[in-house]
């Protein structure tokens, strides 16, 4: 009994189907609806999948974003408060690093020596957070690529079982998904080291600027890039520097919704920030809320929104111009219409 729990679970209803031909989307957007109604249960359970891989990048992230707040906390505290409230508000928190009043008054007669100080703690507490996410993220790419298989197919309105199908995707892409997170996760660091390194430089001679916003560029363009390297490693059978290339090509000549589709991926971590910094919300409370998002749904509705669109791209960039591919799957097309209107037809004429 509890076998077969489990395999309904993960691999769902043999008998369940998809949309009958009349019941078709006429719209890309009207088939994201219905498919995102339909697999929504799915999602969940792929995301509980995929999220374990994500679990050191997650923790990474709040413990450094903890540390960082409690300095900025600390900062504010002392530039504003007396050393009682600012023992009053630690103790609050939980801080056990208090300083004492001879550091506090010392501190507080020479803001701007304390203001680099913890300038120069953010920039190494920085720097150490994208150290630890060059490996986190490396290995998330060979279950990023089973996941973007999964919800291909689901986003077109086609089948895929939630393990198998992932865990043969995972098998079959990992080598070209491994080189694409691990230079996802290396490029953080560089852009921010040159971002930096630049930037010094560039207080002494302007000219310098032009390879920091280069630097900054290449960030860019990789970001809006990536958005299409897995769904292309999934699609097609492609050498890695042809991933690579397509997705360059398609990520610069759809620049504005390539861009558009990253920034909606920020959202939630947006809308955390904003509820910490603007209305108050406890730290704790708003790392427990966010994570619970990502443990949930986060991860896969963030993919499935990328293939509904990526998979639009497609059509129209690539399949359109390959003879034989199949294009807008999950849509109804002309030729539905016309079996519909030959089958209402055939059912006039059928005498009785």
């Amino acid at each position: 009994m509890f076998g077969r729990m489990m395999n309904n679970y993960y691999y769902g209803k043999s008998g369940k189907g998809d949309f009958r031909k009349e019941d078709l989307p006429e719209t890309r957007s009207q088939l994201f609806r219905d498919t995102l109604r339909t697999r929504l249960s799915a999602l969940c359970r792929l995301n509980l999948l995929y999220m374990l891989v994500w679990l050191p990048t997650m923790i990474v992230i709040m413990i450094s974003a903890m540390n960082m707040y409690s300095s900025l906390t600390q900062y504010m505290l002392i530039q504003d408060s007396d050393y009682s409230s600012y023992t009053e508000v630690m103790s609050q928190y939980g801080q056990e690093n208090i300083i004492s009043e001879e550091q506090f008054n010392e501190i507080a007669a020479q803001p701007e020596q304390f203001s680099q100080y913890l300038s120069l703690s953010l920039r190494s507490s920085l720097t150490r957070l994208l150290l630890w996410l060059i490996p986190c993220i490396a290995i998330t790419g060979p279950f990023t690529a089973g996941l973007s298989y999964v919800t291909r197919n689901w986003a077109r309105d086609e089948h895929a079982f939630v393990w198998s199908d992932f865990k043969d995707a995972v098998r079959e892409n990992w080598k070209q998904a491994l080189v694409i997170s691990a230079i996802t996760g290396f490029l953080p660091l560089a852009v921010y080291e040159g971002w930096s390194f630049y930037g010094e430089m560039a207080s002494q001679n302007m000219i310098l600027i032009i390879p920091q916003v280069l630097v900054i560029l290449v960030g860019i363009i990789w970001a809006i890039s990536v958005t299409y390297m897995y769904p292309i490693i999934v699609t097609y059978e492609l050498k890695q520097k042809d991933v690579l290339r397509n997705s360059l090509l398609l990520g610069v000549a759809r620049l504005p919704f390539s861009v558009g589709i990253r920034l909606l991926h920020c959202v939630p971590v947006l809308l955390f920030f904003v509820a910490v910094w603007f209305f108050g919300l406890d730290l704790m409370i708003g790392l427990m809320i966010l994570g619970g998002y990502y443990m949930l749904i986060g991860f896969s509705l963030s993919r499935f929104i990328t293939a509904s669109y990526t998979n639009a791209v497609f059509d129209r960039f690539i399949n359109s111009r390959i003879e034989g591919a199949k294009v807008n799957q999950g849509l109804k097309t002309p030729e539905d219409d016309d079996d519909e209107d030959e089958a209402g037809t055939e059912d006039e004429t059928d005498p009785e």
